[in-house]
């Protein structure tokens, strides 16, 4: 294989691996906080960002040292990224409680329509308009590229004998996931923006399945894990 071929390769390897239903959970229950389209495509970005950051560390020196991961670290890690979308599901949920959510109706002239809000701390009426965005989504990312993608990846590196090569496939993989990532963040958030009163029903949708996606892994990979 040539190392355009290569190349290409790891761009469309990255472009479908942004699709991989673990991440698209993970970055829908980020996303679901949000109401700006600009934060929320952002969001896509970053984890990109992260999971390259950590695939092109680890790829590189898989590729320098001639390294080897064992199959039980690889699983450890995707293990790891059970336990993110459950802390992210049951993130989303607790705050979604903490804010008190319910809906009401709102008129305005002659007209009524249905709202979902939160009264936190404040006897008044609250309309949030998502968190900070903070490095969530970033570190998020670097969880996943420990997992998942490493097999892959490395199972095309492992025909790579130039440094250079491997370390150009890892950073088009990268920017590959980042352009999946990023369509990805932004088409989830178009029905946020665009019907923003539904935002708290979304959210609670994306924390319910981040929560039950990761218990299916941990179900999956524990007893893999503890095995002899």
């Amino acid at each position: 294989m040539t190392w355009l071929a290569l190349v290409g390769l790891g761009f469309l390897l990255g472009l479908k691996h942004a699709l991989d239903a673990d991440h698209v959970v993970a970055v829908s229950t980020i996303v679901s906080r949000h109401r700006k389209l600009s934060k929320a495509s952002l969001v896509g970005a970053l984890w990109g960002l992260g999971h390259t950051t950590t695939l092109f560390g680890v790829g590189v020196a898989v590729l320098a040292f001639r390294l080897t991961i064992p199959e039980r670290v690889a699983l450890v890690f995707e293990l790891l990224v059970g336990v993110v979308l459950i802390g992210l599901g049951l993130s989303v949920l607790w705050d979604l409680r903490r804010r008190r959510i319910h809906a009401h109706v709102h008129r305005h002239g002659g007209h009524e329509h249905w709202h979902v809000h939160s009264h936190e701390g404040s006897e008044g009426h609250e309309h949030p308009h998502g968190e900070r965005l903070g490095l969530r989504p970033l570190l998020v990312g670097m969880v996943h590229g420990l997992a998942g993608s490493a097999a892959l990846m490395l199972l095309v590196l492992s025909t790579v004998d130039s440094l250079w090569v491997g370390a150009l496939y890892i950073l088009v993989f990268g920017v590959g996931s980042i352009v999946g990532m990023l369509a990805v963040s932004t088409v989830i958030s178009l029905p946020i923006v665009l019907m923003a009163r539904w935002q708290q029903g979304i959210s609670a949708i994306a924390g319910l399945a981040s929560v039950a996606l990761g218990a299916m892994l941990l179900v999956e990979l524990i007893p893999m894990v503890l095995s002899p």
